[in-house]
């Protein structure tokens, strides 16, 4: 049994590798400031012995005794992440100086939570580990994609300089229940503008690609890296399954039975045309490959967003 920290463990994936730990016979401990966590994704939890939720924010250091530290606390949306890019720059960079420190101090195994954001508005596809992106520094989104790249460059900078054990996953588009229903991602607002019957807003052409990955089977790769000795990363997490703006919205269209309409506007600044993962490296070193299709994941999400609606609606 190990002692774990999980930074943004109220969290929409970080809620679901609490979970996971928990049902893995280990110690947790989840910190998160609420910013776009709740602790209704966490209620399941409540009554665990081994399981405790501590309000904190990483910015700010922690003392704690652990072993394993997964370094999730971050928005994750741009509707989230512009809010305040100031200071989702600071949770990146501060946090992981903060949690590095705390790994170095008590010598534990530290995983970051980096993203597909790395890859920035890639001009090679499928992306690989070894592909250093095309990001623009000075966009709406830099707060977020530089923020993630810098926390990937201390990793390896405390890795190689302090012996820190390290691990980098980059996280491709994951959905699933316990997404927040205003959050801005594709999969959350297609699904809510379907279940209301209101227009689902398709940004410029729809032809931009994405691939989706339904969230245990990330938390299962992240425990996986964490179990993974003398392997550091980063390493691709994602679904290479691949579908345009359209598909999607038509998908959730068919699934949910709605008369909905797609509008187009236009284009988001900066937003990838293309993004897929190459998993070559998880398969190899972590034996992980997904599963769960498409339409299989978005069943039980289409179903936790339509309970919401009917609870928040009184229905």
């Amino acid at each position: 049994m190990k002692k774990i920290l999980v930074t943004g463990g109220a969290g929409f994936v970080g809620s679901f590798l609490c979970d996971r730990l928990i049902d893995e016979g280990h110690e947790v401990i989840a910190i998160d400031n609420f910013f776009t966590g709740s602790k209704a994704n966490l209620a399941q939890l409540t009554d665990e012995p081994n399981f405790e939720l501590i309000r904190h924010d990483i910015v700010e250091p922690i003392l704690l005794e652990v072993d394993w530290i997964f370094n999730l606390a971050c928005p994750a949306s741009p509707v989230h992440y512009q809010y305040n890019p100031v200071k989702t720059a600071k949770t990146n960079i501060m946090g992981a100086l903060n949690m590095l420190g705390l790994a170095k101090r008590v010598k534990a195994r530290i995983l970051q939570a980096s993203t597909s954001e790395v890859y920035g508005d890639p001009q090679v596809h499928p992306q690989t580990e070894n592909y250093f992106g095309n990001v623009n520094p000075i966009g709406l989104r830099s707060c977020y994609d530089e923020g993630k790249r810098v926390a990937e460059t201390l990793m390896m900078d405390y890795h190689r300089q302090s012996q820190v054990d390290v691990k980098i996953v980059r996280i491709f588009n994951t959905y699933g229940p316990r997404m927040h229903p205003e959050d801005g991602r594709v999969v959350s607002n297609f699904i809510v503008a379907a279940l209301k019957g209101e227009p689902i807003t398709i940004h410029g052409d729809g032809l931009q690609s994405r691939s989706f990955c339904y969230v245990t089977e990330l938390v299962d790769a992240m425990y996986r890296m964490m179990k993974t000795d003398n392997f550091t990363g980063p390493v691709n997490t994602g679904n290479p399954g691949e579908f345009t703006m359209i598909e999607l919205a038509e998908k959730v269209l068919e699934m949910t039975n709605s008369s909905s309409k797609l509008v187009k506007v236009a284009a988001r600044p900066d937003d990838p045309g293309r993004r897929r993962p190459d998993i070559t490296l998880a398969k190899e070193k972590l034996d992980w490959e997904p599963k769960i299709e498409l339409e299989e994941g978005l069943r039980p999400t289409i179903n936790y967003f339509d309970e919401l609606l009917r609870r928040s609606s009184g229905s």
